[in-house]
């Protein structure tokens, strides 16, 4: 196979929007659940629909429109309410189901208007009600509701310190869960005794329940105390909100109620079904590479830690494969995905995917054939209108040519204005669906 590298960019493209479609929300739910007259399938579920008195949707997530969306075309007779909150700019025509537009990565009134609304919805709901839990990623940040004594701003304040210093979502979410009153199982508990199925679109390394959107409807088993030592791990406490470290530190002498456990009979009336994942999009881009005629392979669908170091690996792996043709002969495509964290350390402006493109772009140039994309499956990497970016063993010459540092770009951590200049930003627009990243590396 001969092909140029501007052929090799358009290939690592259509691969990557092939993984991006196969999980696009709508199909997603009527992959995993239908209608036959009155019943209703969500997976292994079957419900006799004229048995319910009330049915409620509620939701949130960058891909909770379009799921909402075919809950309605399958369940529009039966449902009596809904309201799902959504990124701005995430949204799609729904009739019976309400659409909140709000902040995302970092909550906001919006969010938190609509959450209320949510849980006034559903806190009188009985056990012949059933309610549906819509959730994609994004889910988190879009279900904001401090606990009493915490306000919104002090949870955006807390959010923005953890994004900061590089914490993981695992940890992240650990601290959201134990100052919401809807996350960590809280949810559950308001609903009870009515029955609650959540239909999530996972967008967490490994599916964790109690990661997807802080999990709102399973039990908890993080504590004040790890929230205690992911504080003092990154050295925060003096840049928490004061409400918040008080809240942490009451919570661990029992003044603050934990988050419910697995014990918790709350739990008797819950189930959950994932629709799509990480890997499901992974798969869906093999298939396409294979198709192309590349020799391709499947790295990892749990790819965490720093994005730079991530970003080295590949460019090791992609060299090694063009120098011994392993693990895999020429024509090579390599697919990974998980989640990578960026520190900040400089004031510019990016993403980890961007960022992952631009380090690897210092390990690939030279004259073999390497193309890498990485990108984000929902079409925003961080606070910029790309989903990613794209390198090349030839990023760096084009770089010297238009006399731009990549060292002084990375270590400002300004991605995004280096790879517009070269016109290598992965723009997609929102895709409405979110499984995490998705990367793409070819070598030929």
């Amino acid at each position: 196979m001969q092909k140029s590298i501007t052929e090799m960019r358009e290939d690592a493209v259509k691969i990557f929007n092939k993984g991006v479609y196969a999980v696009e929300p709508r199909r997603a739910v009527k992959k995993f659940c239908r209608r036959n007259k009155d019943y209703f399938y969500a997976g292994s579920r079957k419900i006799h629909l004229p048995s319910i008195e009330n049915l409620y949707v509620i939701g949130a997530g960058k891909g909770a429109a379009p799921m909402a969306a075919a809950i309605e075309e399958l369940l529009s007779d039966y449902i009596a309410d809904g309201i799902i909150n959504v990124k701005y700019g995430h949204k799609t025509r729904l009739d019976k189901i309400k659409l909140v537009e709000a902040g995302h990565p970092l909550p906001d009134k919006n969010g938190e208007k609509g959450t209320k609304a949510m849980l006034e919805l559903v806190k009188d709901a009985g056990d012949k009600d059933l309610v549906l839990f819509l959730v994609s990623g994004g889910g988190s940040a879009l279900l904001p509701l401090p606990v009493d004594g915490i306000t919104l701003k002090d949870k955006q304040n807390t959010i923005a310190v953890l994004l900061e210093c590089g914490a993981s979502i695992d940890e992240i979410n650990a601290i959201r869960k134990h100052i919401s009153s809807i996350k960590g199982g809280r949810l559950a508990k308001i609903v009870y005794p009515a029955p609650i199925i959540s239909i999530l679109l996972s967008d967490v390394v490994g599916d964790d329940l109690e990661v997807i959107a802080s999990g709102p409807t399973v039990p908890d088993s993080s504590t004040f105390f790890d929230c205690t030592n992911i504080i003092a791990k990154y050295n925060i406490k003096d840049k928490l909100p004061l409400n918040v470290s008080r809240h942490i530190k009451n919570g661990l002498t029992k003044k603050e109620m934990e988050t419910p456990k697995a014990d918790d009979p709350v739990f008797s009336r819950t189930s959950t079904l994932i629709i799509g994942n990480n890997m499901e999009a992974i798969t869906a881009a093999k298939k396409e590479a294979d198709h192309m005629g590349y020799n391709s392979i499947i790295l990892s669908s749990m790819i965490e830690g720093e994005t730079k170091d991530v970003a080295r690996v590949h460019a090791a792996i992609a060299k090694e494969i063009h120098k011994t043709g392993n693990p895999l002969p020429l024509p090579a495509c390599v697919l990974s995905g998980g989640e990578t964290t960026v520190r900040i350390a400089g004031s510019g402006k990016g993403g980890r995917n961007q960022e992952f493109s631009l380090a690897a772009a210092l390990d690939i140039t030279g004259n073999d054939k390497i193309v890498l994309l990485s990108g984000g499956t929902d079409g925003n990497d961080g606070p910029t209108d790309a989903a990613g970016g794209i390198a090349d063993n030839t990023t760096l010459t084009r770089a010297e040519n238009l006399c731009l540092n990549p060292y002084d770009y990375l270590s400002n951590n300004d991605s995004y204005n280096f790879l517009k200049k070269l016109d290598d930003l992965l723009i997609t627009g929102p895709t409405n669906t979110n499984v995490m990243d998705l990367r793409v590396m070819i070598v030929a």
